[in-house]
């Protein structure tokens, strides 16, 4: 079968540019770092109330820990995937190509951009 499955307007692409991407790659890892986070604090708040009894204060000492670790990693993840996807859409539009140069070339800045704030 020859034929497209899908019809598109006249002069469209058949694939997706990079700032149609990006919607998707700063949703996802924001999701990714929610998750992580979540278990990384269930991980956390497991261990530091592990002398604690079953009890109301222990869940609620958890469920803060899950929390505010999930929105920790969220947030740290989506503004790196916003970083990312800023830094390539721009190197796009100003080159006039979509190559890998740009990927890498997003990659390093976005890198040299989160190191320069000191973070480990």
């Amino acid at each position: 079968q020859d034929t497209d499955e899908f019809i598109l307007p006249t002069g469209a692409n058949k694939t997706r540019g990079r700032f149609e991407l990006a919607f998707f790659t700063i949703g996802g890892c924001c999701m990714t770092g929610a998750a992580f986070g979540a278990l990384n604090g269930l991980r956390l708040g497991l261990k530091e109330t592990q002398n604690m009894a079953w009890s109301k204060p222990r869940n609620v000492q958890i469920l803060n820990m899950v929390t505010r670790q999930g929105a920790l990693w969220a947030n740290t993840l989506g503004s790196l995937a916003l970083l990312y996807s800023a830094f390539g859409v721009i190197i796009e539009k100003t080159r006039g190509a979509e190559d890998d140069l740009n990927t890498i070339t997003a990659g390093t800045l976005t890198g040299m951009l989160y190191k320069s704030t000191g973070r480990v």
